[in-house]
This record gives structure tokens, sequence and C-alpha cells, in this order.
């Protein structure tokens, strides 16, 4: 699940050494957007501004819009421009040429709010107010929305000072958004289709699916920037080579759209404009490319998408606004403001790791990518921690998490009796590439996400399909799962370990939720059989790890401890295999185990993954153990040294990220909203 240890000494350092550069690098060229934002109140590490899947992902690495370039997650340049000319004096409101001085001033950010599907910011310059809206329409109750590629940037402008200003505004793309580096030639051009005045840029060499790997960028597809098209409208494309409309070819090109708003007063003028991205084929899954979700048959055009999203804004924009009331509600109704933060800041960044696509059976595919941790293809051990937003807002897409792991095993091509690790390294879906593998580890998340979904729909229909291959799995985990031998689990960054009682303990409850799903099925014979299974492994467990005033990271070391996260199941799917005594022996140790940002993830190291925190404090009795357990994570997002998309593994002693960023697993933010759901439905 994270950079995985076994990798040669020498390469390991050289991955952490390039980590540390690239912190460093962008921490210098952040210190002066870190001064100028002392003022501004930070709300995230990175703020999601076009996010889309892993490819189409652009952000802003401060809190001032326009004291930095934006950035693809990896921390490469991808470069939005947006200005504001009031009167003829020209203005900054979006993003920073960091290599040469730029002569218009930047405007005075006012503010910046964040809310699941929408960043926003508030400027003043000339007399005027400004806003900026960065809008993902990331729903998940609409696939064929989630999976358009396509992102509004709005302007808004009305007068602050009651006077009437000539207002002009503009966004700029540059075509790195299409290169994996910026050195590849490209193509770019101007026109006009369904009412829109569009620019286009894409590589000259258009290597579709011909680079995997962690930390790179697409080089092939098209990037769009678009708007309506109208006689106040101008659009060309500047560079090295050349300048103007047409076709134009060279590196590090710039699209340009310019729109007059007229004379602005106390009415307020909108500007819409559109950033898509048509990636042709995403993946390639077991030897076959697949085209995305929204074009999965090959017969629709990225046109058509952005003229539909066009027309649909203020649709869009109502849903997008009416979702992102509910979810801090019911963030704030589950675990309170600071949770509702945490979920926030996530919820984006959960959903962009992913790329949504159907298998050439038909069946949903949401394939993740390990991003800056190894770059596998949907890896179960990330599809784990990611869950619980999905199974809150759409178990169908889990479900896309599991189906090509069932596949894999149910064609014949993956012949182990426990579930691969991954599909591949990302683009590229043809088979587990990870050099070892996982088997209490995945057999039990598979086990427990299948019965997860049983919980979330209130039937067994996804789980009988996969039926013959869940019964592998759990007799695998009743031989094999009580007392594990020395092998790695999800937290493999932290190496080996032989009688790793979590990892048991994800066995114990896996064979629980078999069983549950067995007897909701109609078998009670089995479901019988599979629990007294399930209930002799607890006693055992119990025992052996029992440790005084906690229970032991492993059985033969009462000494040490660990959280234990996997036990959240037997909470949530009412397995009840543990009393609730457990629960609060360990929240009790756990809370005299605290550092300034976080939970240890165990006694071996002061380091922790904030995703699983967020499912051990899910575990506690009451709300204020609870706050106690999230309140330093929250601290991390708002005080932590390096300035990137949330990163899930930094040190509780000083809130410097370790390692991983921009992942998934960020959607394990979303367990307590889960369980409070399960609880107030009765699921």
């Amino acid at each position: 699940m994270h950079f995985h240890h076994f990798f040669v000494t020498r390469i390991k350092v050289s991955y952490q050494s390039a980590i540390h550069i690239f912190m460093s690098v962008v921490s210098c060229s952040l210190v002066l957007a870190s001064l100028i934002s002392s003022a501004q109140n930070r709300l995230a590490p990175a703020y999601p501004l076009v996010v889309h899947d892993p490819y189409f992902s652009i952000w802003s690495f401060g809190d001032v819009l326009n004291s930095s370039t934006t950035r693809h997650w990896t921390g490469k340049q991808h470069s939005l421009r947006g200005q504001v000319e009031i009167d003829g004096k020209t203005y900054n409101l979006l993003g920073a040429d960091e290599t040469k001085k730029d002569d218009a001033e930047n405007a005075t950010q006012q503010a910046v709010t964040m809310n699941a599907t929408q960043t926003i910011y508030t400027f003043i310059c000339g007399g005027m107010n400004l806003e900026l809206a960065f809008t993902s329409p990331l729903l998940m109750s609409d696939l064929t929305l989630l999976s358009r590629p396509v992102s509004y940037i709005t302007y808004t402008a009305v007068s602050s000072d009651g006077a009437t200003h000539q207002v002009k505004v503009s966004l700029s793309a540059s075509t790195d958004i299409a290169t994996n580096t910026p050195g590849e030639e490209v193509t770019a051009s101007q026109y006009t289709s369904g009412g829109l005045g569009i620019l286009k840029a894409g590589t000259v060499e258009q290597p579709v699916l011909k680079k995997k790997g962690d930390d790179v960028r697409i080089n092939w597809g098209y990037l769009y920037l678009a708007t309506t098209a109208t006689s106040n409208t101008k659009q060309f494309i500047s560079g090295d080579t050349a300048a103007g409309t047409g076709t134009v070819k060279g590196k590090s090109l710039t699209l340009h759209t310019v729109a007059d708003l007229g004379k602005v007063g106390k009415k307020k003028k909108e500007q819409i404009f559109l950033l898509g991205y048509d990636d042709i084929y995403s993946v390639q899954y077991f030897q076959q490319n697949l085209r995305p979700y929204w074009n999965t048959d090959g017969t629709h055009t990225i046109e058509e998408q952005l003229s539909l999203a066009m027309k649909s804004y203020p649709e869009v924009l109502r849903k997008c606004q009416a979702f992102n009331t509910k979810l801090y509600a019911d963030a704030v109704a589950a675990g309170g403001k600071k949770y509702a933060d945490l979920c926030v800041t996530a919820y984006r960044q959960s959903i962009a790791a992913h790329k949504l696509l159907k298998s050439p059976q038909g069946e949903i595919l949401f394939l993740s990518k390990e991003n800056f941790s190894n770059g596998s293809i949907n890896t179960v051990d990330v599809t784990y921690p990611s869950a619980p937003l999905f199974l809150l807002y759409n178990p169908d897409l889990l479900k896309g998490m599991l189906n090509g792991i069932f596949y894999y095993s149910e064609s014949g091509k993956w012949a182990k009796p426990f579930p691969a690790h991954d599909l591949g390294t990302y683009p590229l879906a043809n088979g587990q590439t990870y050099p070892e593998d996982m088997p209490v580890e995945e057999a039990g998340n598979m086990l427990l996400l299948t019965a997860a979904i049983a919980k979330a729909e209130g039937n067994t229909a996804y789980a009988k399909k996969h039926w013959a291959v869940l019964s592998t799995w759990a007799d695998y985990l009743v031989t094999n799962g009580l007392d594990p031998v020395n092998q790695l689990c999800t937290d493999d960054f932290a190496g080996h370990l032989a009688r790793n009682a979590n990892l048991s303990l994800k066995a114990i409850t896996g064979i629980g939720a078999y069983a549950q799903l067995a007897g909701k099925s109609g078998d009670q014979v089995k479901a019988d059989k599979y629990m007294a299974i399930a209930r002799d492994m607890s006693g055992k467990w119990l025992q052996m790890s029992n440790a005084g005033d906690h229970y032991a990271l492993t059985f033969e070391n009462t000494n040490s401890w660990s959280q234990k996260y996997n036990l959240v199941w037997d909470k949530i799917l009412s397995l009840k295999l543990f009393p609730q005594s457990v629960y609060d022996k360990e929240i009790k140790y756990y809370l005299s185990k605290q550092q300034p940002f976080g939970l240890p993830l165990d006694s071996r190291k002061t380091y922790t993954k904030s995703d699983w925190v967020l499912w051990t404090a899910t575990l506690a009795d009451n709300p204020q153990d609870f706050d106690a357990l999230i309140a330093p994570i929250h601290k991390y997002m708002l005080e932590g040294a390096v300035r990137v998309p949330l990163s899930d593994w930094h040190e509780t002693t000083t809130g410097k990220m370790v390692g991983m960023q921009a992942r998934s697993v960020v959607g394990g933010y979303f367990m307590k909203m889960f369980a409070q759901k399960v609880k107030n439905d009765t699921l």
C-alpha cells in the first residue's frame, strides 16, 4: 500500500530522497506565498481546483491563489492563470509566473472557502469585488456527471465602490497540463462547436497508454479550454514558437481566453469557463484499452460533454450546493465541526484518485492509483481504507473497486486461494505487479468490504454473485488467520510482522462477516458454523493479545501496542465478536499515547496514518473521546509542515509529512459518518 519496503535499500533511499528534494523545492517556492498568506486562514494543506482523476488534477499549494503557480498533485507545474482588467489596469487573481516578474498587480485576496465540490476565492481590486469559484461536480449519485471530465471556473464581478467600471476577465492554461514533461512538443488549435469557443492542446506524439508508473503525468489525449462564443470573447494561443489562432506547434504553449464583461456596477456579472480533458483511452484492462465511462462505446465526443456542461451549469451548481450543505451538516452531526472540516478536505481528493470506466463484461470499474506510494492500480489495501466514503454515497462505486479483483480470481488469471494485491501499475491493469502477496490482509479486506456493501444495500445480491471465491477466501482465513505468519499487512511501509494482532482481528471479523453474509443469504447452517469459528478465534485472540491495560501489537510482546482499527467492523456490522470492554480499554490506552499531531500507528514508531486514526476514533463510545482523537489530525491538516494535497502518513511529534500524498485513502475519514448512517438507519 505504501512505498514498498522490500525494494532494495538503494532504491528506497533514492525514493525517499526524491520526496524530500521535491518537498524542499516546493517549500522554497512557497516561502513568499507563506509570508503573503500569514493573514489568511488556512483551510487545507493544498486546495483542489480542477480535480477529476489521477492525471487531470490541478491544485493550489498555498492559501493565496495568486501567490504561486498551480500544480499537478505530484508538484509539477500545471499552470492556470486568471486575471481581471478593470478600467484598463490588470490584476492577477489566479496563479503566478515564478520564472519572471509579472507586471500586473496582485488583487487582494479577501477569503477562501472550501466545500465538498468547490473551492471559492474572493478578491478586491480596482473598486471591484471579484469571486473566482472552482467547481468539480463530483456527485456520486450521478455517474455520468461524475465521469464527465469538465470543471467550471466561474468569475463573478460586482462594484465595491458604487461606481461603474469597465471589466474584462481572462483565463489561461498551459499546455504542460497535457504533457508528462514540459519538453514534449504539442499542437494547439482554436475552433467553435456547439456555441462554444474552444482551445485544444495535446502532444504531437500521442503515446496512448505507453507510460506507467507513479510520478508521471498524462501525455496523450487533449486539454480543452472553452467558454460561450460571443463577440465579447477572444481566444488565442501563445508560446515560444508562435502566437495566434488556428493551429500552433511548440513546447509549453499557453491557451488564452478573454471575456469582456463591459460595464459592471452594483449588479453582478458572471463569466463561466470550462476546463476539460479527453484522455481518449484511460486504462488498459487485461490487455484491452478501455475508454472512460462517459464514452464507453466511443460514440460521444468531448465537444458534446463541454456543451452539456455549459447548458446544465445552473442545475449542476444547484445540485452541488445542495450536496455541499448536506454533507457538511451530516458530518457535523456525526462528529462535530473539526470532523466535518476533515471530511470536506478529503472528499474531492479521494474520488479524484480513481478512474471510472466499464469493464468489457459491462461492470463498473472504479480503479485507484497509489499516488506517491508505488503507482499500483486497484490495490485492495488502498480500496479498504477508502471504502467508507463510497459505502456512504454510492456502494456501486465500491463494487467498481472490487469487481476487477473478483474477475482476476474468478477468471482463473489469479489462481491463489486469496485475492491479489493489485491489478498492475497505473494505468496498466494487466495483473499484479507488486512482488509480494498479502494473503491474510487482502482476503480479510474483500470479505469485510463485501459484507459492508450488503449492509449498505440491505441485501446480499453482490455477495451471492461471488460466493464461490468468497468461500475460498473465508476458508483461507480459517486456516491461516488467527495467528498470522511473518507477512505484510496494509501498513507495509512498517515492514513484515509475524503474529500481528491487528491483522488477526481482520481475519476474525472477516470470517464473521462471511458468516453474516451466509445467514442473510438463507444458509443458516453455514452461518452458524463460521460464526462459531469466529467466536472461538475471538476468545483465543483476547487471551493471546492481552497486555493488561491494552492489547498488544504482536502476540508474543505484551510491551507493544497498536491501533486496532480493524476492530471497527465488529461494531459497524454488529458481529458481536468482541465485548464493549475491549473497545473501552483500547480507547483509554490510546488517549494516553497521543502526540501533538495524532495517535502513533503503533509502538514501533511515532508516525501515524490519519485514515486509521479516524477508524480508531470511531471505536470511541462517547463524543469527547472521539474529539480527543481527531483534534490532533485536524491540527495536522491546518499546521502540517508540508503544503501538498493531504498526506495520510505523517509524524505525530512534528506534523511533518513522511510520504504519500493526494491518495484515495482519505475516504476513510468518512468511517464515522458511515457508522452513524448504519446506526440511524438500523441497516
